[in-house]
């Protein structure tokens, strides 16, 4: 079975669950850096990204969807004819089926707390030049880890992407790939009630890109410090966090090492109020 048939079914599989939420978290999040990296780009580009998402968990598993939206305020414009700066929007989609919670099973290996089946997809579209429009397609196993504190999930997924390079005019197909991704976070108290988190991807080379040029290994890291700044005014716990983040992306989209633009190593401003 082709990898966008046996998503497809795991979606469908998990609509019938989703509305029966366990816990339910929504939120609304800022990023902001002065330095972000873009193909082909010798200048930073500083961006304003707002977020919005979802985190839930059902009978089965957990839910997860997220919506960025990237302007650019420098150095990245819209199109070959325009001044105004490129705009991005980013959709995120993850559901994890629980293997204790379907077949019943209890384990007992260390700090193993679960295995999952995880499965989603990304898909976005910017309005530049190039005009890429990513669809990618994921699914395999995570390992769910207890940590002190905190929780860290490990996963190996199976990676398949379509894109869009307006500069020559096709739609890319590039190879099924791998994935291996970590997800974690650690809740603590340092004055105020904090929580450091954050995620790392490493996927695999993809075949060539619409330009011919074979892809690399790319690695993206984004994680933050955020201390819960809302119950110094009086919120509920947990309402308001701010702090800052970093991010690391190599080989950016795929692109070859030492091209320009291929690399990202900023700081981050972050914000997040939940409701």
């Amino acid at each position: 079975m082709k990898l966008a048939s046996l998503v497809a079914a795991g979606l469908i599989a998990a609509t019938g669950s989703t509305f029966a939420a366990d816990f339910s978290d929504t939120w609304i999040g800022y990023r902001y850096s002065s330095g972000y990296a873009e193909p082909a780009i010798a200048a930073d580009v500083p961006k304003n990204i707002y977020t919005l998402a979802h985190f839930s968990g059902y009978k089965y598993g957990t839910n997860f969807f997220s919506l960025d939206i990237l302007r650019s305020l420098e150095n990245d414009p819209a199109n070959r004819n325009s001044t105004s700066q490129a705009q991005e929007l980013y959709v995120a989609y993850r559901s994890s089926v629980s293997s204790s919670k379907t077949l019943g099973m209890k384990y007992d290996l260390g700090p193993v707390r679960d295995f999952s089946l995880t499965f989603g997809f990304d898909a976005g579209t910017k309005d530049t030049a190039f005009a890429p429009k990513p669809l990618k397609l994921l699914i395999g196993p995570t390992v769910n880890l207890n940590i002190p504190m905190g929780f860290l999930d490990l996963s190996l997924l199976a990676y398949n992407e379509t894109n869009n390079n307006g500069i020559v005019g096709k739609k890319v197909q590039f190879d099924t790939t791998y994935q291996f991704g970590a997800l974690w976070g650690m809740f603590f108290n340092l004055g105020t009630p904090a929580k450091f988190t954050g995620f790392m991807s490493i996927t695999g080379a993809k075949g060539k890109d619409g330009f011919g040029v074979e892809t690399e290994t790319e690695t993206l890291m984004r994680t933050s410090v955020q201390w819960d700044l809302g119950t110094l005014a009086g919120l509920n716990k947990g309402t308001f966090f701010a702090g800052v983040g970093y991010e690391y992306w190599k080989n950016k989209f795929g692109n070859r090492s030492g091209s320009t633009g291929s690399k990202n190593s900023v700081p981050v401003l972050v914000a997040e109020f939940h409701f």
